[in-house]
């Protein structure tokens, strides 16, 4: 058997293991990240009274770094995923974490040092755990890996659902020092996750004493750039994601301005509730045999821009409830497609490197959207503008995302063999069990 034969042990202890690996990476990386805004006022309280200036903005700007530093770092988590393998990279991710909150907690007067060790530290650990988690699930299931993306993304979900009152409860009773030191215990669940995933590929021993130029040309797999297919979807997820952040940063304030006898939270609450339903739903729907999972996340971007221009007209709050339910829905099926997405337009090998880049990319838009619209609020005082033009990019990009279907499977396959003889072979063709049944198109 070829060492790069691809072995799916679908439904059996191991794959079973791998799934609730993944699921709790995914859960404890990102409750931590959405709970932030529970840590943000405790350590606000605690700059405050350490008379440190703009207090507000720096406070926040700890948890920004978090979160554009989790997806920017992805590309390079991908790579390290290719030369040293999924379960040291997710060891090393969780070993960062877990001493980057470990450290924050003997700084917490010292916002300039939390951008480093929570910020920026938490962020890289975040985000080298966080990538291997997807990765790892090509590697045991091709039937199924809808269905456990699916799962496995709903890890955030769950999660998020009840963190936020375990750490309110760990501030309230042991402060905020304390309370980082008990989420460095929880982070180090990621590291004995790690052991978890074995991967199905060897690595080749003829990559092995490459000359330096060889050596470079490998480090980035730059074959998954030269399918079109990959390309135009790389390009268009990030451009609609500019819009895609802001009502989970901006809905709370949103119903304190239009609806102010009602709690803003229980929106959040619910849009992390439906996403992991739409998670659970999506992920087998997009196994069926001739669903299209491209059309499914265009699908999504579209409700989700069209629900966050819906926001500013709702009159009642019932309504807004509803609304915020749909766009749960939506993301959930929005996340979860993800990862497949990627193994069908690259394989097996470019996954791991093709999810990072795309979730590197995604950084920017994410990071930057919330800022904008929070500028035009303070402009305006309103968020009428800054919600009618956050649900455009969704829209807009989610629907340029059909010129993927004008690539052809021939177009594809010309340009992975367009490279020079010599060169090392790092990505083998798409294997025929991830190709689509359509004969010129493979999403």
């Amino acid at each position: 058997m070829n060492n790069q034969e691809r072995i799916l042990p679908e439904a059996n202890i191991r794959s079973c293991i791998v799934v609730l690996a993944s699921f709790l990476v995914n859960g404890l990386v990102f409750s931590f990240i959405n709970s932030y805004s529970v840590t943000y006022v405790y350590l606000l309280k605690r700059l405050e009274d350490a008379g440190v200036s703009e207090a507000s903005s720096k406070a926040s700007l700890v948890g920004s770094l978090t979160v554009g530093t989790t997806f920017l770092m992805s590309p390079i988590a991908g790579v390290l995923v290719d030369r040293i393998g999924i379960r040291t990279t997710t060891f090393i991710g969780g070993f960062i974490a877990t001493n980057s909150l470990l450290i924050s907690s003997y700084f917490t007067h010292q916002v300039e040092v939390l951008y480093v060790t929570y910020g920026l530290l938490y962020g890289i650990g975040a985000s080298l755990a966080y990538t291997p988690s997807l990765a790892i699930l090509g590697h045991y299931f091709k039937k199924y890996l809808g269905l456990v993306n699916g799962i496995v993304t709903a890890g955030s979900s769950c999660f998020t659902m009840f963190m936020p009152y375990i750490v309110d409860h760990l501030l309230v009773k042991f402060g905020l020092d304390n309370c980082l030191r008990w989420e460095a215990a929880m982070s180090a669940l990621l590291m004995v996750c790690a052991l978890a995933f074995k991967p199905t590929i060897k690595l080749d021993k003829s990559d092995m004493h490459k000359s330096l130029s060889e050596e470079l040309r490998s480090l980035v797999n730059i074959d998954i750039w030269k399918n079109p297919k990959y390309v135009i979807w790389a390009t268009m997820i990030p451009l609609a994601l500019f819009g895609y952040f802001v009502p989970y940063v901006h809905l709370v304030k949103f119903v304190d301005d239009r609806f102010p006898q009602n709690d803003g939270k229980i929106l959040v609450t619910c849009i992390g509730i439906s996403s992991g339903i739409g998670r659970l739903i999506s992920g087998p729907i997009s196994d069926y045999k001739g669903v299209n999972r491209i059309v499914m996340q265009q699908m999504s971007l579209f409700v989700i821009g069209l629900m966050t221009m819906f926001i500013i007209t709702v009159p009642y709050f019932s309504i807004l409830l509803i609304i915020t339910l749909i766009m749960g829905l939506a993301d959930g099926c929005f996340v979860s497609v993800m990862g497949p997405i990627a193994f069908d337009l690259v394989g097996q090998k470019g996954a791991a490197q093709a999810i990072g880049c795309i979730l590197g990319l995604c950084s920017i838009p994410l990071t930057v959207g919330p800022p904008v619209a929070g500028w035009m609020y303070d402009k305006y005082k309103s968020y009428t503008g800054a919600f009618l033009i956050a649900g455009l990019p969704p829209m807009i990009f989610g629907i340029l995302l059909t010129t993927t279907r004008c690539v052809r499977k021939r177009n594809m396959e010309m340009a992975l063999e367009d490279k020079d003889p010599n060169e090392p072979k790092l990505l083998d063709p798409m294997p025929e069990s991830y190709r689509k049944e359509d004969p010129e198109e493979v999403c």
